[in-house]
C-alpha cells in the first residue's frame, strides 16, 4: 500500500492542473482579497489578512483533495485499472485508504503557500499556532478526501467532474470560504464541512480555544464519507 501512495503522490505533484487550480489559483485569490479589503477587517473584526489566510488555504485543500481523487477514480475505473487491481493480492480496503491518504498528503502544497504569502503581508502568529494551525487543516482535509473517493466511485467519469464542482462551490459559498458566515445562516451552516473545517482554525484569534463542536463535526463526517465511500466500492466490484 505504500508503494501505491507514494506512486499517487509524485503522479499528484507532475500534473501541471493540480500546481495551477490547487496551489496557484487559492494563493492569488488570497493576494486578491487582501487586496480588495486594504488591510482592514472583515465582519466580526477578524482581520481580513488573517481570515481568508484560513479560507483560502482551505479552499485549496478540498480542491486539491476532491479533484483529485474523484476524477481519477472515475477514469481509472472505465480505463479497468481498478478491476486489474482487484485481481492482485491488494486488499479493496487498502485500495480505498490509500486514495484517501495520497490525496491528503498533496493538500500541504495548497496550505503551505497561502501560509507563506501570509506571513510575508504580516500575519502573525507564534511558532505553535502556526503548526497547530497547519495540522489541523492537513487533518480535516481527510475528510474531503474521504468525500472525493466516495464521489469516484458514485458518477461516470463524464459526469464526475460537474458533479464535484457543483459540490465544491456549494459546500464553499455557505462555508464561510468567500464571506463570514452571517448569523442567520449559522444553523445552516454547521451541517456544512467546508464551515466546520474553516472554524477549526478559530483558535488562533485571540480568547478562542479550538473549536470541540467543530472536531466533533468533522469526525462525524469521516465516517459518514468513509462508509459512503466503502458502500461504493462494493457496490463497484460486485458491478464489474
Amino acid at each position: 500500500m505504500t508503494t501505491l501512495i507514494r506512486l499517487e503522490i509524485l503522479r499528484t505533484l507532475r500534473n501541471k492542473r493540480y500546481l495551477m487550480f490547487t496551489v496557484l489559483y487559492p494563493a492569488l485569490l488570497y493576494v486578491f482579497f487582501i487586496s480588495a479589503y486594504s488591510g482592514g477587517d472583515v465582519a466580526g473584526g477578524v482581520p481580513a489578512k488573517s481570515y481568508f489566510m484560513v479560507s483560502m488555504a482551505t479552499f485549496g485543500a478540498v480542491g486539491a483533495v476532491l479533484t483529485g481523487s474523484a476524477q481519477r477514480i472515475s477514469l481509472e475505473r472505465r480505463s479497468g485499472w481498478v478491476r486489474q487491481l482487484r485481481l492482485t493480492a491488494l486488499p479493496g480496503r487498502a485500495y480505498t485508504v490509500g486514495k484517501i491518504a495520497a490525496c491528503a498528503v498533496t493538500t500541504l502544497p495548497a496550505i503551505l503557500v497561502v501560509f507563506a504569502i501570509g506571513a510575508v503581508e504580516g500575519v502573525q502568529l507564534s511558532a505553535g499556532r502556526w503548526l497547530g494551525l497547519a495540522a489541523v487543516l492537513w487533518l480535516g482535509s481527510f475528510v474531503f478526501a474521504a468525500l472525493g473517493v466516495a464521489l469516484g466511485y458514485a458518477a461516470a467519469p463524464d459526469a464526475v467532474q460537474p458533479i464535484v464542482m457543483i459540490v465544491y462551490m456549494l459546500m464553499a459559498l455557505f462555508g464561510g470560504t468567500w464571506f463570514p458566515v452571517g448569523d442567520s445562516l449559522v444553523a445552516f451552516a454547521r451541517f456544512d464541512p467546508v464551515y466546520l473545517y474553516n472554524r477549526l482554525a478559530a483558535f488562533v484569534q485571540p480568547g478562542q480555544g479550538l473549536d470541540t463542536v467543530a472536531v466533533a463535526g468533522m469526525a462525524g463526517f469521516l465516517a459518514l464519507f468513509v462508509a459512503a465511500a466503502a458502500v461504493l466500492y462494493r457496490r463497484d466490484t460486485r458491478a464489474a
